[in-house]
C-alpha cells in the first residue's frame, strides 16, 4: 500500500500489570455531555509496560490462526528486554521496514524483540522516540508482509474505529468502538488535542493501531482512563511528527 503522509504521532499506554495513577495536571471542565466526552475526573490512569500475562480480553474478537487479513498482518508484538525486566507492547507497520509504537514501550531497553502475528521474529536495527508525544519509530532488518495506509483526516465523534493489538501480551486481538470526542492530552499538555474512544484496551495495547472502517490508520493508542475510555494520538499528529526530521531522537537504553 502507498503511504500518504500529510499530518502527525502519540503518548502513553503499553503492557500489563503496573498501573500508575496520574492525578496531577488534569483539570476537569464541566461541559454539556453532548458536546464533550465525559472525563473520569482527576483519576487518569497511565498504563506502562510490565510482565506480560497472556490472556484473551473478554468481549473482544480474538483472531484465529487462519483469520488474518492484510490489515491485521501489520500488527506486531514488541518485547522490551530491559536490565532485569521484561515488558511487552504493541506496534504496527507503516512501510516494509518501519514500525510505530509508543515511547514508553521501547524506553529503557537493552534489547527490543519484534514478533509478527504468525510468530516470526524480526530483528530490530534502530529505534527513535519523540519528545513531544509518546511515540516511537522502530526500524527492522527484514521486510514486513503488510502495512496499512494512513488516513487523510482524523476521525470525528461518532466514527467507528477498530483497535488491533496484543493486550496483556497475549494473542492478537481486535476490539471495536467509536470516537466519543476529543480532549487536551491528560498526560502531556504540550501535545494538544487527542481523541477519546470507547474501544476497550488493556495493558499491552500501547502502540496499537486505530483503524477506520476502510482499514486506514486514524490514530495510535497510548492510554486509558479509570473510567475505561481509551486515548489515541490522531493520525494528523502522527504524520506531522513523521515529517519533522528533528522530532525523533535515538531511544535511551538501560545500562546493565
Amino acid at each position: 500500500m502507498t503511504l500518504d503522509r500529510s499530518r502527525g504521532v502519540g503518548r502513553r499506554l503499553a503492557v500489563v500489570a503496573v498501573v500508575l495513577p496520574l492525578a496531577a495536571g488534569c483539570a476537569v471542565v464541566e461541559q454539556a455531555a453532548e458536546d464533550f466526552p465525559r472525563m473520569p475526573g482527576p483519576e487518569v490512569t497511565e498504563l506502562v509496560p510490565s510482565e506480560p500475562a497472556p490472556a484473551d480480553v473478554a468481549g473482544s474478537d480474538t483472531l484465529s490462526s487462519d483469520g488474518f487479513d492484510a490489515v491485521r498482518q501489520m500488527a506486531v508484538r514488541i518485547r522490551n528486554v530491559g536490565c532485569g525486566s521484561l515488558s511487552t507492547g504493541s506496534g504496527f507497520a507503516i512501510d516494509a521496514t518501519t514500525l510505530i509504537t509508543n515511547k514508553h514501550v521501547v524506553a529503557g531497553s537493552a534489547e527490543l524483540q519484534v514478533q509478527t502475528y504468525d510468530g516470526r521474529d524480526v530483528d530490530v536495527t534502530a529505534s527513535t522516540t519523540a519528545d513531544l508525544a509518546d511515540l516511537a519509530v522502530v526500524r527492522t532488518d527484514e521486510e514486513l508482509s503488510s502495512y496499512p495506509e494512513l488516513a487523510g483526516a482524523d476521525p470525528v465523534r461518532g466514527d467507528a474505529v477498530t483497535v488491533v493489538g496484543y493486550p496483556q501480551g497475549g494473542r492478537l486481538t481486535v476490539t471495536q468502538g467509536q470516537v466519543i470526542g476529543e480532549t487536551t492530552d491528560p498526560l502531556n499538555e504540550n501535545l494538544g488535542e487527542v481523541l477519546v474512544t470507547d474501544a476497550a484496551v488493556e495493558p499491552g495495547s500501547s502502540g496499537s493501531a486505530v483503524l477506520d472502517e476502510g482499514g486506514r490508520v486514524v490514530g495510535v493508542v497510548y492510554a486509558k482512563s479509570a473510567a475505561g475510555q481509551s486515548f489515541i494520538v490522531p493520525v494528523s499528529t502522527l504524520e506531522s511528527l513523521l515529517a519533522d526530521d528533528a522530532a525523533f531522537v535515538p531511544t535511551e537504553t538501560c545500562a546493565p
